[in-house]
């Protein structure tokens, strides 16, 4: 008998629904009622939406976390290589045998339900999340917001979004400000609400959603600010103001996440997180593919000579001003031209990740 695995199991769950995308909460709240309501029992939740750079707010609020001594749920989407890479329990990628029971208990608890895949595993996740002790977990949501799986949570310690613009118009809408309406459905009543900068539109749509709700809106270039300084950076907020190194994440664009990011914590009660921890987790961010510099390995081998950076996202119109050395990145193809500071050939290796993030 040939043993069972993760990825035969996740094959299985892809053919419950006939769509891969059909957005809804009734689906995944049924399944959550079969199982407990796991959504109900998580440690703090900080929950984020946008079009481009939620992943990688997500990576760094949890570098953040865990250089202050926290332990972090985190649940991701999509993964670059193997599906573990989404859900991350206490600071660890679940394991084999872990994710398969997970995945085997809620199809069973499905039955021949119809749902979506993402449905199915999202629900694996929270219950992954409520079996192992954490201090806190970070959602990041899938497509949208309003109709997302993630959207079960009712009371987060913090809500946010990154910079909104056109993205999945074919189930969020045709306008900025349709868009943006979807990603505001996270938005909870008195929970803090972090803004990234954002278009009038977006901004608009923002802030009326927050003012219905009753929930604190703190937008960047309003109740914070971070922005480049000399070789580093300076984030300022209504209680904290640092000055910090540049994100080990490359680009200028990775400011304005990393800002997203220390505002969430900032909002955050009941955790200490230092200065230094801030400064030690800006240096050690772990989100692979994100215009990262290949070192070592057998595609380096192949290639010397040239200078080889991944870059796994491509959410569309992103501006893209370097900080450091590489120029702004290929959308097809292996592109060779005149590098930054260096007089080897580069290339970038665009990846297919469905968000920039």
């Amino acid at each position: 008998m040939t043993a069972e695995t993760s990825d035969r199991v996740l094959e299985r769950l892809g053919r419950l629904h006939p769509k891969l995308i059909d957005l809804s909460l009734g689906r995944i709240e049924r399944l959550l009622a079969a199982l407990g309501n796991p959504q109900d029992r998580l440690p703090p939740v900080v929950h984020v939406a946008g079009t481009k750079g939620k992943g990688s707010t997500v990576a760094m609020m949890r570098a953040f976390l865990e250089a202050a001594g926290y332990r972090a749920h985190v649940y991701t989407s999509p993964h670059l290589v193997r599906f573990h890479e989404r859900i991350r329990v206490a600071g660890q990628l679940i394991d084999e045998e872990a994710l398969i029971a997970l995945l085997e208990e809620c199809e069973r608890a499905n039955g021949d339900k119809p749902i979506t895949f993402f449905e199915i595993t999202t629900a694996a996740a929270l219950l992954a999340f409520v079996r192992t002790p954490a201090d806190i977990a970070l959602l990041e949501v899938g497509l949208g917001g309003r109709l997302d799986a993630t959207n079960v949570v009712r009371r987060p310690s913090v809500t946010a979004i990154t910079p909104v613009s056109l993205d999945h118009q074919a189930f969020l809408g045709d306008t900025v400000a349709a868009i943006a309406g979807e990603k505001a459905g996270i938005l909870k009543p008195g929970a803090p609400a972090v803004i990234a900068v954002q278009s009038d539109d977006a901004e608009a749509v923002i802030e009326e959603r927050a003012a219905a709700l009753g929930a604190p809106l703190f937008r960047s270039g309003h109740e914070w600010r971070c922005e480049a300084a000399g070789l580093g950076m300076r984030f300022a907020g209504e209680r904290w103001k640092l000055d910090l190194p540049l994100p080990s994440l490359i680009g200028a664009h990775q400011i304005v996440n990393a800002g997203t990011a220390i505002a969430s914590l900032e909002r955050l009660g009941g955790f200490s997180l230092t200065p230094e921890a801030i400064a030690d987790g800006l240096r050690h961010i772990d989100w692979p593919a994100r215009l990262q510099h290949l070192t070592r390995g057998a595609l380096v081998d192949q290639l010397r000579g040239w200078e080889e950076w991944l870059d796994g996202g491509r959410a569309r119109r992103m501006r893209f001003r370097p900080t450091r050395s590489p120029p702004p990145p290929a959308r097809s193809g292996l592109r060779r031209t005149a590098p930054v500071r260096s007089a080897r050939p580069f290339g970038i290796l665009p990846g297919t990740a469905a968000d920039a993030s």
